[in-house]
């Protein structure tokens, strides 16, 4: 998946003069015909919602997928990077800061980063990823013609698959709880969905909300007795993901991540996507609109190619489960 079809415009032509190249190097990424030859830079701002390895991941992949198309960081291509804190208002203040730059184009990383993106700009591409519903989101008119200057890649996870997982982990598992913050869209269509899920397999899902990474601990032990606990893709329960783990080891209760990064963290595994892997897919159709001049209204918004088994053996250890052979021949292992 890291190999990319693209390649970058060749930076010096045979037969180029020095006062040529400079000229050149001094021309608006915004001019691009699409054929080799040109010897532009590209100017491009990230707003990431919070820092968590998850969304860290996904930064890093999307300016990997340049790096292996042959764009230099700091000469053929600039990243201007930005980090909201969890802030809504700082992710709107970045924001407004990107729409009145010289940037070529802005990815978002998470869906906050991507709303407040979406609202202050509007002549020039947005890309999104690590943004689960873009409908729900109200970031594209559709996932498969998103009608405006936004596009990217979700990163829904395979929830019927996760609690499969869980019930393999955890047999005898009947009520499974999920602490989410109630100001992020994505978390409440993860929620939905794993209600859903959920009634398939005779499961039963009991809900907390927070509102602050410090309500985490609290809403976690009130999730009473439980036997299990899921922790979606939520930007605000991630990045304060240690003091859910705390309560679970406290109370012997296995938790379950929707990615790696929460596994890292000290959940026991999760079958989920690599974040590394979605931000170089993002990547790719970053290249394709600043050198193919593709457009964000009709680039069809992506998912995931690949799902991996993760688990943690000695976050199983401590909270009192053990991990299937069956799964732990397919998993990676973290510690």
């Amino acid at each position: 998946m890291r190999q990319t079809s693209f390649r970058r415009r060749a930076l010096a032509i045979a037969g180029l003069t020095a006062a040529a190249a400079l000229t050149l190097s001094g021309c608006s990424s915004s001019d691009s015909s699409g054929e080799g030859g040109s010897a532009e830079t590209f100017n491009i701002g990230i707003s990431q919602f919070v820092q968590h390895p998850a969304l860290d991941s996904a930064t890093e992949g999307f300016k990997q997928a340049f790096i292996d198309a042959g764009y230099v960081e700091g000469e053929t291509v600039n990243f201007d990077e930005q980090n909201a804190n969890a802030e809504q208002a700082t992710a709107v203040t970045i924001a407004q800061g990107f729409a009145t730059s010289d940037n070529d184009l802005v990815l978002a990383v998470a869906t906050p980063a991507a709303q407040a993106a979406a609202q202050a700009i509007t002549d020039k591409p947005i890309l999104f990823t690590a943004v689960t519903d873009a409908v729900s989101a109200e970031l594209v008119d559709s996932n498969e013609t998103p009608g405006g200057n936004v596009t990217g890649t979700s990163d829904l996870a395979p929830l019927d698959e996760q609690l499969k997982m869980l019930q393999e982990i955890v047999p005898d598992a009947k009520k499974v709880g999920i602490v989410y913050a109630s100001g992020e869209v994505n978390s409440e269509v993860q929620v939905e969905a794993a209600q859903e899920a959920a009634a398939d397999l005779d499961l039963e899902i009991v809900t907390k909300t927070v509102t602050t990474a410090n309500d985490i601990a609290q809403a976690t032990e009130a999730l009473g007795d439980v036997d299990a606990i899921y922790v979606p893709t939520d930007n605000l329960v991630v990045s304060g993901i240690a003091s859910l783990v705390q309560v679970a080891e406290e109370q012997q209760i296995p938790v379950i991540g929707a990615e790696a990064g929460t596994v890292e963290g000290g959940a026991v595994a999760t079958l989920g996507i690599d974040y590394v892997d979605l931000g170089h897919q993002t990547g790719e159709m970053a290249i394709k609109i600043l050198e193919d001049g593709a457009d964000p209204a009709e680039l069809a918004v992506e998912t995931s190619k690949s799902f991996t088994y993760v688990v943690n053996p000695g976050a199983a250890e401590r909270m009192g489960v053990e991990i299937p052979k069956e799964i732990l021949d397919q998993a990676e292992t973290v510690e």
